[in-house]
Parts: structure tokens; sequence; C-alpha cells
């Protein structure tokens, strides 16, 4: 028997974008990493009159969850704790994944996310420890690509399965945290087995000097470089120089189409933490970085 998992908020937003790229329920479940009877039941019951929508979805399911009447209670006590950890600055899942592995409170990530945001409501600064504070979601799976093609982009679609299996060292994921006004950036190359990072901090976008970090921070590590994947920014737009430079394979994720390189995106979430939006990165040391 399979054992069956709630969806969170995240997921059915890349349900949805993946649904807008015509990828059939099959495909869509491959993706997310859930069994295809998930995502049959999540459009069957969570189907509104105009159809399945990622944020009426949640909304359903959520009102679900307060009407269940053998919903948990958590005292005072248990909730400080929860807090504590919060403000410690770990994530909502890790601090649920870590009373799960002391064998301690029974609670879910998106109760606690629920509870901080009541608390915000009150008043309570609690949410301000969260590592995302988006006032809106970003927009995923547009058909249109804005920005000009990057000449000679080999496509995600031609990448070997085995990077896709995460079965050995060697495959990175790379992308750029930009900073204040586009002062300053970060360059971010994320190993998909151990998940290990490398950051180069730089002042500008310009993409002769993304290409020297790359090969400056892959250097070392050159033996351990089968791909690398990045997204469609120009900055990028030299990575002919980098195959030729560290004897890798360089492929492009689909346009609007982040969760193609999961890893990255999500360590790139980390490192907004300590340099948040808004923040002027031209004045970061790469000491700071490190």
């Amino acid at each position: 028997m399979r054992n069956y998992k709630q969806l969170t908020s995240d997921q059915r937003y890349q349900i949805y974008g993946l649904k807008q790229a015509s990828l059939n329920q099959t495909q869509i479940a491959q993706k997310i990493g859930v069994h295809k009877s998930t995502i049959a039941r999540e459009f069957k019951r969570n189907k509104g009159q105009r159809g399945w929508r990622p944020k009426q979805a949640q909304s359903m399911r959520y009102e679900r969850k307060q009407a269940c009447g053998n919903g948990k209670h958590f005292s005072l006590n248990e909730w400080a704790e929860v807090e504590r950890l919060i403000r410690e600055d770990l994530s909502p899942e890790q601090v649920s994944d870590r009373f799960k592995l002391e064998g301690g409170l029974q609670i879910s990530h998106e109760t606690i996310y629920q509870h901080i945001y009541a608390e915000k409501r009150a008043s309570s600064d609690l949410w301000l420890h969260l590592r995302c504070q988006k006032p809106r979601r970003k927009r995923y799976a547009s058909r249109q690509e804005r920005r000009g093609m990057i000449k000679n982009r080999v496509s995600i679609d031609k990448r070997l399965e085995i990077v896709e299996q995460k079965v050995r060292i060697g495959d990175w994921e790379g992308d750029t945290v930009i900073g204040k006004k586009h002062q300053g950036i970060l360059v971010t190359l994320a190993e998909r087995k151990s998940r290990y990072l490398l950051v180069g901090k730089l002042s500008s976008k310009h993409s002769r000097g993304v290409t020297t970090t790359i090969n400056s921070l892959l250097g070392p590590h050159k033996h351990k470089c089968h791909t690398v994947t990045f997204d469609n920014g120009k900055e990028f737009a030299e990575h002919e120089a980098i195959v030729s430079e560290l004897k890798a394979d360089i492929y492009f994720a689909h346009p609007y189409h982040s969760w193609e390189r999961g890893l990255n995106e999500n360590t790139n979430g980390l490192l907004r933490q300590y340099f948040p939006k808004g923040i002027d990165l031209t004045k970061a040391t790469q000491e700071q970085v490190n």
C-alpha cells in the first residue's frame, strides 16, 4: 500500500505550471515526485467552477483540515518550543523534521506556517524569521520568452537521464543572486547529489566576469564536473567558454521553468536569508559570502 502525502502549496503552483505546459497527469506526477493517483485525486477533489486552480485548491484543502473534528490542538508550551526554533532561523520544514527526528512533537510544517501568519495578524514579528516573505508568487510556464535567445544553447531536453536520477557527483546547477539596483551579484553553483554549494561575488552580471568566476569556482572540482544546467539569463551567454575550460556539458532549462533547477533555486532562497532583496551586494565581501 502506498503512503499518501498531502500536497503543499508550492507543489500546487508547480503542478499549475506543468499543467499549463501541457504535461499530462502521469508526467506531472513524475516531475513532482508523487504517484499519479495523487494528481488525479487533487484535480478531482479541489476542482471549482472554473476548473482546478492552485490558490483555490490550497484554500479548499485548508478549510477541510480546519473542519476536521480530529484536528490536533497544541498547548502554549508546545507552541513556545516551535516559536523558539523559528526564532533561531530554522524553517517550518526544519522544525517539523527536527521534532520528528527526535521523537518529539508531531506537527506538520503547514500547521506551523498557519500559526506564524496567524501571529502576524496579531502583530507578532515571528514571520520576519521566515526565509521568504514574497508578496506574490512567481509566474511559471509562460509560453513566451521575453529575453533574446542565447546562441548555441543546448536544451535540458537533451540532458542525460542519469543527471535527473542524482546517482553521481558532478552534475551542477547554476544561477545568480542580484543585489540592489542590479549592483553586485552572487554566482551560485549547487551540486545536485551532494547539495554542495559554491558562491562567488561579483560587481556586475556581465557575461565575461560571470564566465571567469564560474571557471574559477569549478576549476578545483574539474574532475567532478560532468554537467552544468543554467537558466536563460544573458550572463551565461559565454557558456561555450565554460565547456572549453571545464570539458563539461552545458544545458539550459526551459524559460520560466525554475523547478528544473529546483536545488539551485531553493539554495538561493537560503542565501537570501542573509543577503535579502534590496541589500547592496557591492558592499559584501567574499569572506562574508563564504
